[in-house]
């Protein structure tokens, strides 16, 4: 099956050994993002809801660039530092999501890049 890279300026460029996506047929695989902006490439950190906000807009405009939207989501999967920001994430998620809500995991973590309190990586598929 052919493979197509997924690469916009609208997300933050990889920083290792990664694309921001891969598309085989009509199923997308989105890496992991963490609350970078793209303009800067610094982190958006100020506050919990600021780094959620930035890492669902950072999926957006991946799932954007292959065709879709985060409506096309089917897996969601979430990382947290401290999972009792978890029920922020619930309540900024349905601020992106319409219903019928993607399958999710939510797992704690010790440690993710840059200091990043939140990370999601998601499958989409296309219609």
């Amino acid at each position: 099956m052919l493979r197509q890279i997924i690469v916009t300026d609208k997300a933050p460029q990889a920083i290792g050994t990664y694309s921001q996506a891969v598309k085989c047929g009509n199923t997308v695989y989105l890496s992991g993002q963490i609350p970078l902006d793209p303009a800067t490439m610094q982190m958006v950190a100020d506050t919990i809801e600021s780094e959620i906000h930035q890492v669902f807009k950072n999926l957006a405009a991946v799932a954007r660039e292959a065709g879709g939207s985060l409506n096309n989501l089917v897996k969601l999967n979430v990382y947290l530092t401290d999972l009792t920001h978890f029920p922020k994430v619930n309540e900024i998620m349905a601020q992106y999501f319409d219903k019928p809500y993607p399958a999710r995991a939510a797992v704690g973590v010790a440690a993710l890049p840059r200091g990043a309190r939140i990370e999601a990586d998601a499958i989409l598929v296309l219609d």
